[in-house]
């Protein structure tokens, strides 16, 4: 999102971060900008039966947590690395010199953030539907669309089933069988478990 020359040049440091490694917990003061260099972060929030709310599956060169770096509130949510985890971190003060400086960054780093904000409208609109084949079907366009977390030589979608099951607030089990019910249709193809996805979508 920032180039990392800009955020090593104010003072940025690398961290490096364990599987299942907590990057920062909800409810907590924000003290730093974090950009993910490699690995995988999970933005989510776990409710008191245990179950997850996935907000948001940062890919490298994505930021995470920024909210509270414009409006001094705590992190609505947590943030866990999923897998052996590089990220790159600059403190509050460091970070609003570089967009102060920076008008142009500024207003990419903005458009960023209104991207997210039209995703969390595009899933409430979406979950007004009662028809988990639609709804799953909706949101694998969506990021086949934009070009998330499916892969553009093999065509695999990089989520798990559980992770779209905690995106949309369903049980896993309701996702494995829309997802079934895809491949019966020729809608996508599972090869071993995989999920693949058409290149001209559905």
């Amino acid at each position: 999102m920032i180039p990392v020359d800009i955020l090593l040049e104010n003072g940025a440091v690398y961290r490096q971060l364990s599987s299942g490694e907590t990057v920062f917990q909800v409810g907590t003061h924000a003290s730093f900008y974090y950009q993910l260099i490699s690995g995988r972060i999970r933005w989510c929030n776990v409710l008191d039966d245990g179950r997850e709310v996935l907000h948001q599956v940062v890919e490298p060169g994505e930021t995470f947590g920024e909210l509270p770096l414009f409006d001094n509130q705590l992190y609505a949510a947590t943030a866990i690395a999923d897998v052996p985890t590089t990220v790159i971190r600059i403190c509050v003060s460091g970070f609003q010199n570089i967009l102060r400086k920076d008008p142009d960054l500024h207003f990419a780093f903005t458009s960023s953030i209104v991207q997210k904000l039209r995703f969390k409208f595009f899933l409430t609109e979406l979950l007004a539907s009662n028809d988990p084949v639609s709804i799953v079907s909706q949101l694998i366009t969506y990021f086949n669309t934009n070009h998330q977390f499916i892969c553009e030589e093999c065509r695999r979608l990089m989520l798990t089933r559980q992770q779209i099951a905690n995106m949309i607030g369903f049980r896993v089990e309701t996702v494995i069988r829309a997802i079934r019910q895809m491949e019966k249709e020729e809608r996508l193809g599972i090869v071993k478990g995989k999920v693949f996805v058409p290149a001209d979508g559905f």
